[in-house]
């Protein structure tokens, strides 16, 4: 598990410069300003006698806040190249799963020290993560590791219509108060590559398509999957996708059970960290999520699973 906590692989050589922002949307130039300025403590010479002037980030932490397909793991995989020695990159469900299976005590002996822990796609789905994550971050900002952080909601506003939010406002507001926040915005770059819907196939066209890959390739129909999903922990998930070109998933159907809606958005996830393909049959995946799960509190979740599905489906992973 340790070992995963870096970059995605297309991300892996991401850097600050290759970033290109959208001219129509100056917050992208300016998130990359500011990153910059956190990255510059970490130069040689930033605590200097002569260097006590160099303008630097009063809170330990930097958060990126915007909507999906804006760039913000992009900006916070070129942070973490920048960041020296030892450094940690997972999504906030790796995280909890991490102590989940070391413990707190040892997670936190095993990050305490790291010059940067970079967490992407920051949830709070339920008041004992709100608090666990509280406290985690609080005892390595003390021992002074800097922190990164994306999310598709403002840090006051994680936990909303999923669990009693105002009941751990507290826990909220602390690790809101740890962040300098930076608004991202933008168009989803993969809705803009795309013609916006995700790609189902005829049962013809799957066994042309499952033929042509090149490399391995599972085949299960869609209940298979969920079910599946459901016996395995979803920092697992990695493991199950780890070496294949392309998954085909014949019959989707939509989904009405919010815990397999959420299992397959953790799912997908993974996929397209791997960039492996989706060969599928049924309904088109961007339509799997009902229509009451798309206003509930779990909405921006499974809108940045159905652009990251039609991504996958499309092939286009570039």
């Amino acid at each position: 598990m340790v070992d995963h906590l870096i970059p995605p692989r297309q991300f892996q050589s991401a850097s600050l410069d290759s970033f290109q922002p959208d001219p129509e949307y100056p917050s992208q130039a300016a998130a990359v300003s500011a990153i910059r300025a956190f990255a510059a403590s970490w130069a040689p010479g930033a605590k200097g006698l002569f260097s006590r002037k160099r303008a630097s980030p009063v809170l330990p932490g930097i958060y990126l806040d915007g909507g999906f397909g804006v760039g913000k793991t992009h900006l916070l995989a070129a942070l973490w190249s920048l960041a020296p020695g030892r450094k940690y990159f997972g999504t906030f469900i790796e995280y909890t799963a991490l102590v989940g299976a070391l413990g707190y005590t040892a997670t936190v002996n095993l990050l305490r020290g790291a010059s940067l822990i970079c967490i992407d796609e920051f949830e709070l789905d339920d008041p004992g993560d709100t608090r666990l994550m509280s406290r985690l971050l609080g005892e390595l900002v003390a021992s002074g590791t800097r922190l990164a952080a994306t999310s598709n909601t403002p840090p006051n506003a994680l936990g909303e219509g999923r669990f009693a939010a105002a009941d751990f406002l507290r826990e909220i507001d602390s690790l809101a108060a740890r962040f300098t926040i930076l608004r991202i915005d933008g168009l989803d770059y993969r809705r803009r590559a795309l013609d916006g819907h995700a790609i189902a196939l005829t049962d013809a066209e799957f066994e042309l398509a499952i033929e042509d890959v090149a490399g391995d390739v599972t085949i299960d129909d869609f209940s298979s999957v969920l079910r599946h999903l459901s016996g395995v922990h979803p920092s697992r998930y990695v493991k199950l996708v780890e070496g294949l070109a392309a998954v085909g998933i014949r019959d989707v159907a939509v989904l009405h059970n919010q815990t397999d809606a959420l299992r397959l958005v953790a799912f997908v996830d993974r996929l397209y960290d791997a960039r492996i393909r989706i060969i599928a049959t049924g309904v088109p995946f961007d339509q799997v999520f009902a229509d009451d799960m798309l206003s509930g509190g779990y909405r921006k979740k499974y809108l940045r699973a159905m652009s990251r599905l039609i991504s996958l489906t499309s092939g286009s992973l570039d």
